[in-house]
């Protein structure tokens, strides 16, 4: 399995709307990638590592897949489209991400 984590880097004067990301952007990303996105995560950044510190990640997502294949396959033809929809929710460059998951506990 992999994890496609996207990540949105804190700066003061950002602007990034967690509800347009929560419940419209990521929902756009799972419904054209079908059944290639086995689920994902959505993240808030509230502080950093040390107490009264900014988050270093304003938000984040992980997407999991069940290989780099099938993430690129699904993702690609969609791929305009879904990056066409950041500006609707931040002016933040986003950085990604590609992991292999090594270890996975509830």
């Amino acid at each position: 399995m992999i994890k496609v984590s996207v990540m949105y880097p804190h700066s003061k004067g950002a602007r990034f709307d967690h509800a347009y990301y929560r419940d419209k952007h990521m929902p756009l990303v799972k419904r054209r990638m079908g059944d290639a996105c086995l689920y994902y995560t959505v993240d808030k950044g509230i502080a950093g590592g040390a107490p009264g510190s900014e988050p270093v990640y304003v938000g984040r997502c992980d997407i999991f897949c069940e290989s780099v294949d099938s993430f690129q396959t699904a993702f690609g033809p969609h791929a305009k489209e879904i990056m066409a929809d950041i500006p609707n929710y931040t002016d933040i460059q986003p950085l990604m991400q590609v992991s292999e998951v090594v270890v996975e506990r509830s």
